[in-house]
Order: C-alpha cells, then structure tokens, then sequence
C-alpha cells in the first residue's frame, strides 16, 4: 500500500493508522490524515535538543518523563480502544506525569506539556488543528516555538479546560511552568545556536 491509496476525505482511526507502514509521517486529527513535514531542519532539531536536555536535567528523580518525536500520542475521546481513536499526533516534545498513560506504543491521554515547534508549512495544522485537540484532550500546558521569530507562547489550562494565552516571550524572558515548579529558561538558550 502507498500513501496515494489512501483516501484522503475518509476518517480513519488509530486501528488503521497502526497498520500503515508509510516512509512518510503522518499524524491523524479528528480522523483526518495530516503529512508532516519532511525531517526537521537543523535549526528544528537544535531547538528541540535544547528544551529536551533543560526539561530532562529537571526531571531527574522526579516521576514525569520526557519524550521527543516520533512519539505517537493517542487522545481518545470516550474509548481507549484502537478504533475508536481518532486523534493520534506526534508533538516535538511532550511530558507525561501520569506513569499510567504510557505503554509500548507512546502514551494514551493526554500528555501534561506539548511542545510543538513551527516549521515552514505546518503552521495552521499546529495553531488552529492540535490547538483544538490539545484543549479538548486536557493537556495543561501547550508551548508553541516559532524559530524563525524567536518568540515562545504559551497556553495553560483554566479550570474552565480553556487554553488561556501567556504574553509573547522574546529574547531575555525567563520561561516557567505551573506544570514543573521550579523549572525555568532562559528564552536565550532556546535559540543560542541558531
């Protein structure tokens, strides 16, 4: 099976998605199939090593873990079963604090921070698409990098599941998380080597 078989206005489930073995990454939202974007530029990868090593350091002798893409993260909306899962993505970055919601295959539920970093062409998918999932799913805290600007924003969950927006984060802010008390960076160190 080739990618071009695939039928792009159907919906399809984890159940599918978990049998397709395409080169190409695909990541599905709302059952609709999403490509990603070819490997990450270098710029990309300097990025997510950046936060992955301050966010690993942090978590040593902590029980939340740390994991970079390809990290399938299923969100289901009533039944963890395969079929009924129609959201499966691949953020740059997540944290999971709730041990129980991994297994083999990545995590099952909601991670507790997503990060995603923008490449050229995925921005809608990642502002508009994952925006709505991640809410809808619970993830507290939702990071969104844009390299090429060298801003941070962040959105929290309230206590209403509504992503409420951080003030844009520029060169010389600090970052913190409700999420990792204690955590913090340095908006610098994030694009120090681009």
């Amino acid at each position: 099976m080739q990618l071009s078989d695939l039928d792009f206005s159907k919906t399809y489930t984890y159940a599918d998605y978990f049998k397709w073995q395409f080169d190409e990454r695909l990541e599905l939202i709302k059952g609709k199939i999403f490509t990603m974007s070819p490997a990450p530029s270098r710029s990309h990868q300097e990025i997510s090593l950046a936060i992955t090593l301050k966010i690993g350091n942090y978590l040593k002798g902590k029980p939340c873990k740390v994991y970079t893409a390809p990290f399938d993260v299923r969100l289901p909306r009533s039944s963890k079963e395969d079929n009924a899962i129609i959201t499966v993505v691949q953020p740059d970055i997540c944290v999971v604090c709730d041990l129980s919601k991994l297994d083999d295959r990545g995590c099952i539920g909601a991670p507790d921070i997503v990060v995603e970093i923008l490449s050229p062409g995925n921005n809608k998918k990642e502002l508009r698409n994952k925006y709505e999932v991640y809410e809808e799913a619970g993830v507290k805290e939702y990071w969104i990098i844009h390299p090429s600007e060298r801003t941070f924003l962040k959105y929290t969950l309230d206590d209403k599941g509504l992503f409420q927006p951080s003030r844009l984060l520029i060169a010389g802010d600090e970052l913190t998380s409700n999420v990792l008390p204690g955590f913090s960076m340095d908006i610098n160190e994030i694009f120090e080597e681009n």
